[in-house]
């Protein structure tokens, strides 16, 4: 899944994709290094984010962007939304996924509008919002956590009539978690997919800033967010082997590779 934000401040690229025909010609070359899915968001869900887009605006980044992908792409499209209103309008110019990072918490309805087009849903565990997850004490057991909330978001998707089939699950790396608990979300994947032996499991680790601390140079500065691609490939393979299904990046070409390699090297197994 090659990440498209199409907004002016997301953590790893904001702004680089604002326009129009920026978003579609790196769309258009994420296909081409082989991406199955593209993920096209429009408000940014970085840790400490100020506040929320609205929905209006919301719509305007995305489903222009979308309309002109499914007229061209022969992959299908994601949204990445919180809100009902934005998830229905992406639906009708074309898209055929919701990612949910807030796996319904946030507005239930999303459910409804996926329902109604038959559409796919990626459930994301999360903690609080994008503007306080960081500041929220940490759970004593994140395996548990994150499997007893993600099994109350299947249900209430299913509840309003997503088909199970429909359903991906994503742990939610570094949506309020520790250091230590990403790494064990990574670490532990198996344990999640035993437990949701029916969904497949979406793992977005691109970049992100627990890799940077790993990184960090000798005075404790964490790796800028566009240096870390080995970092994150290293992330890549771990949940390859672990038995991930989906894989969502900023990096296509680097993670096509990876994937190839790991993949291989698990069915050996």
């Amino acid at each position: 899944m090659g990440i498209l934000n199409v907004t002016p401040d997301s953590f790893s690229d904001g702004g680089q994709f604002f326009s129009l025909d920026k978003a579609l010609e790196h769309a258009q070359q994420m296909i081409e290094e082989g991406a199955d899915i593209i993920d096209v968001g429009g408000e940014s869900t970085r840790p400490g984010d100020a506040g929320p887009v609205s929905a209006e605006d919301e719509i305007k980044r995305v489903v222009p962007v979308i309309a002109a992908l499914t007229k061209s792409a022969t992959i299908p499209i994601s949204v990445d939304t919180t809100k009902s209103e934005v998830a229905t309008a992406a639906l009708l110019a074309g898209a055929a996924i919701v990612n949910d990072i807030s796996a319904l918490r946030f507005d239930f309805y999303v459910a409804d509008a996926v329902a109604k087009a038959g559409a796919g849903l990626v459930l994301m565990h999360s903690r609080g919002t994008p503007a306080t997850m960081h500041r929220l004490p940490p759970v004593a057991n994140i395996m548990n956590e994150v499997t007893s909330s993600l099994r109350a978001s299947i249900k209430m998707a299913e509840r309003r009539g997503v088909k199970p089939e429909s359903i991906v699950i994503d742990p939610g790396i570094g949506f309020g978690k520790s250091q230590e608990q990403n790494l064990e979300l990574v670490a532990k994947l198996d344990q999640l997919i035993t437990a949701f032996p029916n969904c497949p499991v979406l793992v977005g680790t691109s970049r992100k800033s627990f890799i940077g601390r790993i990184l960090a140079d000798e005075t404790g500065t964490p790796l800028p967010a566009d240096e870390r691609l080995h970092g994150t490939m290293s992330t890549v393979t771990t949940a390859v082997l672990r038995g991930a299904g989906i894989i969502r990046v900023h990096d296509v070409k680097a993670t096509v590779e990876t994937v190839r390699v790991a993949e291989a090297i698990r069915q050996s197994s």
